[in-house]
């Protein structure tokens, strides 16, 4: 499973990517209006640090605006993945950027039907938002097995992005259930790093090599 992270701080980015298992990078227009820099030039700043998938999204909601602006964020860099909303016009504007070439990324999906729509559509990436459906008491992670299920059985090639994962939990459930890459803010990202039971082995090793200094 691909990890990407969900962010538009590139000092946040820098120290993810340092580490050289983070695959790419997710934004929105919330994510880089935090940054305070004109939107195209955080995009292009984000790819020169990340080597894989940066989808940046397009703001308008009509199928032609839409591919307008997925042609102008596409020329950024070859690394730009077209996020598009998973409404009737974002549909028709995946149908149109895929037959140009353009790989999207076809966001807010809550339902396997509407994964569906996307595949059919010829959408690179699906991102369901696992979180956000745990927050109303829906099972995330079933949704993204359903969807997964669904591709295999069809041999679809659009690949299941776990999106709005809040915790640990959300990542290895979305591994489970065979998500082909999880996006989490880099807060969820360096908590996976922790487990009380590895900092008490470490600390009883070092000490452990102390004494045996003394005793040498």
């Amino acid at each position: 499973m691909r990890i990407f992270i969900d962010s538009a701080n590139l000092e946040e980015i820098r120290r993810a990517a340092a580490y050289g298992i983070v695959d790419g990078v997710t934004t929105n227009p919330s994510l880089i209006a935090k940054e305070g820099r004109e939107h195209h030039d955080q995009i292009r700043a984000i790819c020169a640090i990340i080597g894989g998938d940066v989808s940046a999204e397009v703001v308008a909601t009509e199928a032609d605006a839409m591919v307008a602006e997925g042609r102008d964020l596409a020329k950024i860099h070859d690394s730009v993945v077209v996020k598009i909303p998973l409404i009737r016009d974002g549909i028709k504007a995946v149908s149109r950027l895929t037959a140009e070439g353009i790989r999207t990324n076809v966001t807010l999906c809550f339902t396997a039907t509407q994964a569906l729509l996307a595949a059919k559509a010829g959408a690179y990436l699906i991102s369901p938002f696992m979180g956000r459906l745990d927050d109303i008491s829906q099972p995330g992670a079933e949704l993204i097995r359903e969807i997964v299920t669904i591709y295999d059985k069809y041999g679809f090639a659009t690949q299941v992005l776990a999106a709005s994962a809040r915790g640990p939990l959300h990542v290895k459930e979305s591994a489970l259930a065979g998500a082909h890459v999880c996006t989490l803010p880099y807060k969820v990202f360096d908590k996976l790093f922790n487990h009380p039971l590895t900092d008490i082995g470490l600390e009883q090793f070092l000490a452990d090599h102390r004494r045996s200094l003394v005793t040498a």
